[in-house]
C-alpha cells in the first residue's frame, strides 16, 4: 500500500510515524508513506498557499492551484484508488470504513488548514471526505495520522499476531471484552477464574458474553 499525504505541516507527521508499528510497517516495506509540503506547489512569493475568502469574515483559505498541481502531479505517476480529503463535515471514521480502506493500492490524504480549502477542490478531486470525530482541529494532520494507523495495522505482516486485529473493539459491532494479565490476584482483585480454567470454549464463550454487556452498557448507539 501506498499513503501521500499533502500538508503545509509535514513536520507534524514526523513523530506518528517515527515510532512503533507504523514504523515498524514502513520499515519492513508493508506500506509507503511520502509527505508533501503544499509550499512547494507554489509560485507565489514567500511560498504562499491561503487566500482571504471571497465575501469576507475570519479565516484564510487553502488556494485551489497549488492542490491541483500537487494531486496532478502524484496522478501522473499511478493510479490512486481514493483521494481523500480531511474535514470535520466528512463521514465519521469508524472500524468498517478502515478495514475497506485497508483493501486498497494507492491513497491521497489532504489536510485542510486554516478554514479549510477552496471549495473547488472537494467538487473537483476528491473522493472521500473523512471526519475523526465532532470536532475541530488545527489542521488534518493529526486527523490523517489516526486514518492511517487504522489503516496500516489492519494489513498483512503488520501486526506479529495478525489475529489481534481481528477480535479489537468495533470489528464485530461489539466492543473489546476486558482483558487481564499477571498476576492472578492483586490487593485482593482477582481475575475471573474461568480465564484460568484452560477450558478455550468456555473461555471464548465468556468473552462474548463480556463485550455483549459492556456494549450494552457503554454503547448501545452501536447495537442499534
Amino acid at each position: 500500500m501506498r499513503i501521500d499525504i499533502i500538508t503545509v505541516l509535514p513536520e507534524l507527521l514526523e513523530s506518528p510515524f517515527g515510532a512503533s508499528i507504523l514504523k515498524r510497517a514502513i520499515e519492513k516495506g508493508l506500506v509507503e508513506v511520502h509527505m508533501h509540503n503544499l509550499r512547494d506547489y507554489t509560485d507565489k512569493s514567500y511560498n504562499q498557499v491561503d487566500d482571504y475568502q471571497f465575501g469576507g469574515g475570519a479565516g484564510m483559505v487553502l488556494m485551489i492551484e497549488p492542490i491541483d498541481k500537487c494531486i496532478t502531479a502524484l496522478k501522473t505517476a499511478r493510479e490512486y484508488d481514493e483521494v481523500i480529503y480531511m474535514t470535520p463535515d466528512g463521514l465519521t471514521l469508524n472500524q468498517k470504513m478502515a478495514n475497506g480502506l485497508s483493501l486498497l493500492k494507492n491513497i491521497i490524504i489532504l489536510c485542510g488548514h486554516y478554514k479549510g480549502v477552496d471549495h473547488r477542490v472537494r467538487e473537483a478531486f476528491i473522493t472521500k471526505e473523512i471526519s475523526v470525530g465532532d470536532y475541530v482541529l488545527s489542521g488534518g494532520e493529526l486527523g490523517a495520522a489516526i486514518v492511517c494507523d487504522a489503516v496500516i495495522r489492519l494489513l498483512p505482516g503488520v501486526l506479529n499476531d495478525e489475529t489481534s486485529a481481528l477480535t479489537d473493539s468495533f470489528q464485530d459491532n461489539l466492543l473489546a471484552p476486558p482483558v487481564y494479565t499477571r498476576p492472578s490476584e492483586y490487593k485482593g482483585m482477582k481475575v475471573p477464574e474461568i480465564l484460568l480454567s484452560g477450558n478455550f470454549p468456555k473461555i471464548e464463550e465468556w468473552r462474548e458474553d463480556e463485550a455483549q454487556k459492556r456494549t450494552e452498557r457503554l454503547r448501545p448507539d452501536i447495537l442499534k
